[in-house]
């Protein structure tokens, strides 16, 4: 049987539901790069983070903070990525603004090269007129995503080669996370 894969986002229908800000320093002093939580590669990370909390609300077991969308996750669905996925993330913990729990900001270390340009509703790359020479043939919008599985290999959890912002997850992880009565994520199946 086929593998299925899903979008892991947020669900922002959570009725009364917080909205994270960026991920700092713990001093507050922002990062140098907050989008290189989203590039599917490894990162350095040589001190605990902060997020704020730019809404109050219920707290949410999986969300996004900032601009990045950098995934922040608490003790429940870490342990799902940290057991299941462990070469595919890396977490980091955070001190979320008003919680005494540990939260923890997942870093998607693994990118794939596996969009389906036929299969997907739409899809657009940049070109040389688009003024972003270092982005040329990297997508800029895919609508309706779906992707090749022929060409996941093992990975479990990963980023789009091209397209960084959807955070795919394989169906046991899926199911996994659903398991935990995880509260904020929804999937999509591409």
């Amino acid at each position: 049987m086929e593998r299925r894969f899903f979008r892991l986002g947020i669900d922002v229908d959570v009725a009364g539901r917080w909205y994270l800000g960026e991920p700092t320093r713990l001093t507050g002093q922002e990062l140098e790069d907050v989008w290189e939580f989203s590039y599917g590669r490894p990162v350095e990370v040589r001190e605990r983070l902060r997020v704020s909390v730019d809404r109050p609300g219920r707290p949410l077991d999986f969300d996004t903070a900032g601009v990045g969308q950098a995934p922040i996750v608490n003790v429940r669905v870490a342990a799902v990525f940290r057991e299941m996925a462990p070469n595919d993330v890396q977490l980091f913990p955070v001190e979320v603004q008003g919680q005494a729990e540990t939260y923890y900001l997942v870093n998607v270390a693994r990118t794939v090269r596996c969009i389906d340009d036929k299969a997907s509703a739409e899809v657009q790359f940049y070109s040389a007129g688009d003024g972003r020479p270092e982005r040329v043939g990297e997508y800029r919008s895919v609508i309706g995503l779906r992707i090749d599985k022929s060409k996941v290999g093992d990975a479990r959890v990963f980023r789009l080669w091209g397209w960084h912002p959807p955070v795919i997850v394989d169906e046991e992880i899926k199911a996994a996370l659903e398991r935990t009565g995880m509260v904020g994520g929804r999937f999509d199946e591409v």
